[in-house]
């Protein structure tokens, strides 16, 4: 793909492998939309990104609310008339409180809300946008790491692990992508997942104990593959393991776990904002 003049949003871009990505990106000439939650730590990228030539702007918004997520929706709409590429990198992972159940703003259980609720209504308030500027494409960083959905304790109310929170958000994640690409069918717009690299040397990672034994620029690699990559062109719906074209758990392939997921999250987050109502209709 052609990246200059390209309008590309990376959720979580503020550290670890989303940076790596924002500034590989502005280097190669795109308008860089950088998405983090600390004001400190995204304008210091946007002026690295700048330092180096590129074009990049800041948008600050906690994606453990979906009031902020549908502001951020709002400050992309108000920032530019195309969005080329939607990079959902934003993520937590199982450290800190991990093995603790705790909820989000909304009162959903917080790695489902930030890891997979976030994109989901983030790329469903942008989809107008990125279907303005088809060809484009949409890219969810998801994990190797997944576990089938229990739809009768999606919160996990009654049995809580902060690992299986995580695999469960992640595997939400892969479905929305395959369902998303029926429905995106004819339009230009094409959206896949994958798991970037195995324990890359971020925040996360080490936070969680584990010794990293990826890089974040292999992770990096594997993204940037799916969002600018010629090969990739019109192909939607898949999953990859790093530059690998893969297979997700089985739940993934189910018609009817998509249906009870898309419908559920649906309901989770609420009518539409008028604005988006518009676009879409």
């Amino acid at each position: 793909m052609e990246l200059k003049d390209k309008t590309i949003l990376i959720t979580g871009s503020t550290d670890g492998v989303g940076r790596v990505v924002a500034q590989r990106l502005g280097a190669a000439g795109a308008r860089v939309l950088v998405h983090g939650r600390d004001a400190t730590r995204g304008k210091a990228v946007v002026t690295e990104i700048e330092a180096a030539g590129g074009k990049a702007e800041l948008l600050v918004a906690d994606l453990s609310s979906l009031a902020e997520v549908r502001r951020l929706a709002e400050a992309v709409r108000a920032r530019t008339n195309r969005l080329d590429v939607l990079i959902n990198n934003a993520g937590i992972g199982t450290a800190g409180q991990g093995a603790k159940r705790q909820v989000s703003a909304d009162g959903y259980e917080l790695r489902f809300a930030v890891n997979y609720l976030a994109g989901f209504l983030l790329t469903s308030e942008l989809l107008p946008l990125l279907k303005a500027s088809a060809p484009a494409r949409i890219v969810n960083v998801a994990s190797a790491g997944q576990q089938a959905i229990d739809f009768s304790d999606v919160m996990l109310t009654r049995s809580y692990g902060g690992v299986r929170a995580y695999c469960q958000s992640k595997l939400a994640q892969i479905l929305f992508t395959i369902d998303l690409a029926e429905q995106l069918k004819g339009t230009g717009v094409t959206v896949n997942a994958l798991h970037p690299a195995s324990y890359m040397n971020t925040t996360m990672v080490r936070q969680a104990g584990v010794t990293p034994w990826s890089s974040v620029e292999t992770g990096a690699d594997a993204i940037l593959n799916l969002a600018t990559s010629p090969a990739l062109d019109g192909k939607s719906g898949l999953y990859f393991d790093g530059l690998r074209e893969s297979r997700a758990d089985a739940q993934a392939y189910d018609a009817r776990a998509r249906q009870q997921l898309r419908a559920l999250s649906l309901d989770l987050i609420g009518p539409a904002s008028p604005t988006s109502k518009e676009q879409h209709s």
